[in-house]
This record gives C-alpha cells, structure tokens and sequence, in this order.
C-alpha cells in the first residue's frame, strides 16, 4: 500500500509561508516551492500569500511583492515599525550609558553594543530595509570591528558580504592592493581585496561600525573602483560630529557622537543625538560622563 500523502489545513500553511518568508527577505520564492511542498493546488497558495500579505501590510511587517513570469513568484521586503525604532534606540543608549567609552587617542569604543545580538540583528534589519529597493549586489566593509554589521545587513539584503582586508592572505589569491590616508595623524596605510571576492560591475553597499575622519571610507570607495563597482551608498553606525571629514559621497548613520565639555560638572561627557536614520522620530540626545 502507498503512504498517503498528509494534508496540511490552511492556518498551518499560513504558519508555515509566514515563518518561510520572514526567514528569507529579498529572496524570490515561486508559487510551486509552497505548492510541492504542502501538495495542494496553486491557486490555494495564492489565496493564502493574499492573505499573509494582508495581515503584513496592516501590522506594517513588510510587503509581499508579485514577480510576473514563468520564472516568478513573490518577494518579501520586510520593514521597521515605529515602536521598533524607538526600542532599538532606547536599547542603544542604554548600552552606549555604560562602561568606560574613550580610549586612549580619543578612541570612542562602541564594539559591545555591536557584540549584543539582537541590537545587530535589528540593525541589520534597519539598515537593509533603507536599501532593499536598491538593486545592491554585495555588502563591503573593512575588518574587524564591521564585519558583524555586513554580515547582518548582507543577510536581511540576500547578497554575499565582502571584507576587505589590512594584510594579505595567501589563501586568497591574486589581490588588488591600495594605499590610504586613515586617522586624524593622516597615516598612510593598505587595504586590499582578493579579485575572486567581488564581481566586477556590482553594485556594492559600504557598511562600517565608525565614521572618523573618513579615511577608511574613502579608502573603500577606491577599492569599488578598482572593481569598477558602482556605489549604492554608505552606511555606518555612528559619527564622530568632532572630526573634521574627507569630503565624502552623501551617507547615512544610526548615531552622531560629539565629546562636549560640561562646565556644570567641570569634564567631559560623550554627546549622542539620532543620525539620519532616525531623523523622522522624536528621539532625544543622551550624554555619558566620561569621568
């Protein structure tokens, strides 16, 4: 006797579609994957997609977008709600409020607020949900401290994440090499790339942890040069306002950070205010002593 193929009932196909398409955002996903997969008709799956779609667009999750053709399907772009935003602030400033930030040479250290997990999950999410309708083919930044934020915005964008390296790597390959000014000391220094890590022609997305002078960025958009890539923007999550900047391509960050004397406490404190991403929320600046 043949094993009789089980029946799924429509909240569990529903279930299923939603979990599937929050899991894969910016990926394309045929009708028949959802049909093989449950053994019903098409169109049952497509009155099911209508009805994710509903539910995601009035609890603002994101949109299912329609790809017309034999080889079509749907697409999900997920968006950040609101309530969201302001939660992801708030946790940033939290931990931007504690533990010791300046180093020595006036170094700002953020790299435990990108160690959190779920804070660089959902900036991932944030920052992808700004460029999804970009056409962006790789996500590029500059080790160490960037790399988790590439990594996390590549993955909600559906695209590979290159990372550019400070030494050579012999398990690479032939490599394109340049030299860069980087820090307020103005020192010379090299980055290079392996010539199998990014396509030539792609449209690339720089995503960095930091924004100083603009050295390291600046290095990176020759890097896209060399590729002879297309840049779809510039990406960082927070900005030195004290730091005098290389001119740069317009770019975008989560936090602007400003060391501003006190005379009120006589010391220094760390002043934080929303970057661009934020800038349509009522959000309010924070200070962390440095004393």
């Amino acid at each position: 006797m043949g094993v009789e193929a089980k029946k799924f009932k429509r909240n569990h196909r529903i279930v299923f579609i939603c979990q599937y398409l929050m899991e894969h955002p910016n990926q394309l996903v045929t009708l028949s994957f959802f049909a093989d997969y449950f053994d019903s008709a098409k169109s049952s799956i497509s009155e099911d997609i209508n009805f994710v779609r509903d539910v995601f667009q009035e609890n603002d999750l994101g949109d299912i977008r329609t790809v017309a053709g034999v080889s079509g399907g749907i697409i999900f772009y997920p968006t950040i709600q609101d309530r969201d935003l302001k939660d992801l602030f708030q946790r940033v400033a939290k931990k931007m409020q504690s533990g010791k930030r300046v180093l020595p040479g006036n170094y700002i250290y953020m790299g435990d607020v990108l160690q959190d997990s779920d804070i660089l999950n959902r900036l991932g999410k944030l920052i992808a949900s700004r460029y999804q309708q970009s056409g962006v083919d790789a996500v590029m930044t500059i080790e160490t401290k960037g790399i988790g934020l590439a990594v996390a915005v590549a993955r909600y964008l559906n695209v590979p994440h290159v990372v550019v390296r400070r030494d050579s790597r012999d398990a690479e390959g032939s490599t394109i090499s340049i030299s860069y000014l980087s820090g307020s000391l103005q020192t010379v220094n090299k980055m290079e790339l392996s010539k199998l890590a990014l396509a030539p022609k792609s449209k690339v997305l720089v995503v960095d942890d930091f924004l100083r002078n603009g050295g390291t960025i600046f290095g990176l958009l020759s890097m896209l040069e060399e590729f002879e890539c297309q840049l779809a923007g510039v990406c960082v999550f927070a900005e030195n306002t004290d730091q005098e900047k290389q001119k740069l391509p317009p770019h975008e960050s989560l936090m602007k950070i400003q060391m501003v004397y006190n005379p009120e406490i006589e010391h220094f404190e760390l002043y934080t205010e929303p970057g661009s991403f934020f800038q349509d929320q009522a959000f309010e600046p924070f200070t962390t002593s440095l004393h």
